[in-house]
């Protein structure tokens, strides 16, 4: 049996994320993605997701993130000083990536939302960042140091939070496999989340079930099928959902909301990815 829908991971040190998305695929026996890479020596809320529920992988790997970070200070510094040039980096900073990387090493803005400082004791440093997606928090920890002119260095980092999933919502890799070998249905489906609990931050049209089932054979979605829907302005992603709040599709508008009256006539918004079959289209993931 296939899986389809978004679950929560707490990636270990060691392992890659694709190594681990790639367990948990042969575990569910499903296709899967992942969204938000971590490094191997990184942990903390991997977004997994299953069969048709990676479509879904454009928007979450845009979600905010939210890191707790150790550091190593080269020099004592006094805590004062620390408070202080944290706080400079809240807001758009320029980074570069790691030689390292993966992509091209082009500087590039990103923006810190939130950093503080958690704790101090001698020359460690624990820091909580919320940032874009993309931040580097190595790099992060090491323009920390130049500040306070003594260097410092990253050494141990964990991902709280990545768009609206916290770590406390993930599943550990024994505890999925566990599940796996007892055979426990129940509670492996109660370990994955609707792909509809992931777009939580985007406009939804709430359509009738004719309409969705024309979304699902591919039409524009037309305005006379439209029971309700969120502001949203044209060429923004939208979700296409049913009463019940089953994720049809993702779209882009082709109108204003402003500019539109539910039942009227006329197009609204052009899917872009379709996460059910016509025949699912009332059935349960």
């Amino acid at each position: 049996m296939s899986y389809t829908g978004v679950l929560l991971v707490d990636k270990p040190q060691g392992p890659s994320s694709h190594q681990v998305a790639a367990w948990v695929g042969s575990m569910l026996k499903s296709s899967v993605g992942h969204s938000g890479t971590l490094d191997p020596m990184v942990s903390g809320v991997l977004v997994v997701m299953l069969g048709k529920a990676v479509r879904l992988a454009p928007l979450l790997l845009l979600h905010e993130k939210e890191y707790v970070a150790c550091l190593r200070l080269h020099a004592d510094v006094p805590r004062e000083r620390v408070e202080e040039a944290v706080k400079q980096f809240t807001g758009r900073i320029y980074q570069r990536p790691p030689r390292r990387s993966a992509v091209k090493r082009a500087l590039r803005i990103r923006v810190i939302h939130r950093i503080e400082l958690l704790d101090m004791q001698d020359r460690l440093v624990l820091i909580r960042v919320r940032c874009e997606a993309g931040t580097y928090i190595r790099s992060l920890c090491v323009h920390i140091g130049r500040i306070l002119g003594c260097g410092s260095q990253m050494i141990e980092l964990r991902r709280t939070r990545s768009g609206g999933f916290s770590v406390e919502d993930t599943h550990t890799l024994h505890e999925i496999r566990d599940a796996v070998e007892r055979g426990d249905e129940d509670l492996i489906r109660s370990m994955l989340l609707p792909p509809e609990k992931a777009i939580t931050d985007i406009p939804k049209i709430v359509v009738t079930p004719k309409a969705a089932d024309a979304v699902a054979h591919g039409a524009v979605l037309a305005g006379v099928g439209v029971l309700q829907c969120d502001p949203f302005v044209q060429k923004q992603n939208v979700a296409i959902v049913t009463e019940e709040g089953k994720l049809i599709a993702l779209a882009e508008a082709v109108r204003d909301s402003a500019k539109f009256v539910c039942g009227e006539p006329g197009f609204l918004a052009r899917s872009t990815r379709v996460f059910v079959s016509p025949n699912d289209v009332n059935k349960k993931y």
